[in-house]
């Protein structure tokens, strides 16, 4: 049976002065007169922007809600979710949607990477929760500038990579902080298939489909004639549009260890590129990154290393034995006892290795709250109760940022950068803080 969803009720009325006395503005409870939170017992106004591809599972998970206005570049991508929750408010542009609906609660994100935070901060601008699918935004500049406005506005607010509110990666973290493995000082970590094929920026313009508006789709971006290379091709290995294999994994793999071992900023970072030819607008298919963390909170400091893309080399792999084991994505950590080995969302099923120590180790009782509910229902709940959400944009952020040094450092192949992020800057190579922020083409501001 098809689901769907009733058409939201407009349920205050509220006069407010704008070019005339009497004119009046639609507005929701959870916006007007409250602190950013709305009782248990109502329904949010949900407005996405991006309802096809990813969005679809974001949209199943937050069906409790009631969905206001759907906004979709691509008619065509976006058939499905049209006609499943039979939305009568649609649009094309999301600022036209967002000054017409001032009876949404929340926005839910889920746009290609280098439109993330323009829509983010319109909408955290206006008041509005939100939830944005990994990676945070397209550049640091775009991730401190979103945090800042979260902070200042008090919205709520929500990361998409759903695996921190699994909980497999609670359990990894008490194990770690129970002394598991003892002291960590290397993580390594992996996805081992590469985006794009690397080739040159296409010569050919076919014509834009009927269905999608490829001025919006651009966005930010630097305009370029339309290929299907792009959209809805593999945008992620653009630099103009994505952030690679980094931008769409990181935030999955590398946050059991951002989060048990409390990682926050690297200090230096140094990518090493794989053999090959490759369009230096795209990104290349194999790489290799080294973060180094300094101690913290009684933590030795650690080095994370990070690879990508087929052929690249695994060293502990062989050494651990992971031949039962789904290695396409996932990690270890290192430990002076032993190591914590798990997959890719939310440390997926962790093992400690050797068997010797996991037979010998006592498992301590849980002490992180679980989830109640999925990752978007986290969200949900944090816009109703004003609790923050577990990968709101505080630890997200910093997560996010995480990546996107990666891509900094993928970009100046084997420069080791060194990272001051208290000043936001680099400290040893100005070039790279050229790369700090994404330019966007006249008409389009944060």
């Amino acid at each position: 049976m098809k689901e769907k969803m009733k058409n939201v009720t407009r349920r205050d009325f509220v006069r407010q002065a704008a070019f005339t006395t009497t004119s009046f503005l639609i507005a929701s409870p959870h916006v007007l007169g409250r602190e950013n939170s709305t009782p248990p017992s109502d329904k949010l106004n949900i407005a996405a922007v991006g309802v096809g591809g990813r969005a679809e599972e974001n949209l199943k998970k937050m069906a409790t809600e009631n969905y206001a206005a759907f906004c979709d570049v691509d008619d065509h991508r976006a058939a499905k979710s049209y006609e499943r929750y039979e939305v009568q408010n649609k649009y094309k542009d999301y600022r036209v949607m967002l000054d017409k609906h001032n009876d949404i609660d929340a926005v839910l994100i889920s746009t290609p990477d280098h439109t993330h935070a323009v829509v983010a901060m319109n909408a955290i601008q206006r008041g509005k929760h939100v939830y944005v699918e990994k990676p945070l935004a397209h550049s640091i500049h775009e991730v401190r500038a979103l945090m800042k406005a979260a902070q200042e506005t008090k919205v709520q607010t929500q990361l998409g990579n759903q695996g921190h509110s699994y909980d497999d990666i609670r359990k990894l973290c008490e194990w770690i902080w129970d002394d598991a493995i003892g002291e960590v000082k290397e993580v390594q970590a992996w996805y081992t298939r590469p985006y794009g094929d690397g080739k040159p920026r296409p010569t050919e313009t076919p014509p834009v489909p009927e269905t999608l508006e490829w001025d919006l789709w651009l966005g930010p971006a630097a305009y370029r004639p339309y290929h299907r290379s792009y959209a809805p091709g593999s945008w992620r290995s653009w630099f103009d549009f994505g952030t690679g294999v980094l931008g769409d994994w990181v935030c999955h793999i590398l946050d059991p260890a951002f989060w048990a071992l409390k990682l926050n900023a690297p200090t230096r970072i140094t990518a090493q590129n794989g053999e090959g030819e490759y369009s230096p607008e795209r990104f290349p298919l194999q790489s290799s990154i080294q973060y180094d963390f300094p101690a913290r909170e009684g933590m030795p400091p650690v080095t994370v290393k990070w690879t990508y893309g087929k052929p690249m080399d695994i060293p502990q792999m062989k050494e651990i034995e992971l031949d039962d084991w789904n290695t396409t994505a996932g990690a270890i950590l290192i430990g002076e006892k032993g190591c914590i080995v798990h997959g890719s969302h939310g440390a997926g099923n962790p093992r400690i290795l050797p068997q010797s120590r996991a037979d010998e180790y006592r498992k301590p009782p849980e002490t992180i709250p679980r989830v109640k509910g999925d990752h978007q229902q986290d969200w949900v709940r944090a816009c109703k109760e004003g609790k923050p959400a577990g990968s709101n944009f505080n630890y997200g952020g910093p997560l996010t940022e995480l990546a996107l040094l990666g891509v900094i450092a993928t970009v100046l192949d084997k420069e080791t950068l060194e990272w001051d992020s208290l000043n936001v800057k680099f400290k040893n190579i100005e070039k790279a803080n050229r790369l700090l922020r994404s330019p966007y083409r006249e008409g389009w501001s944060l």
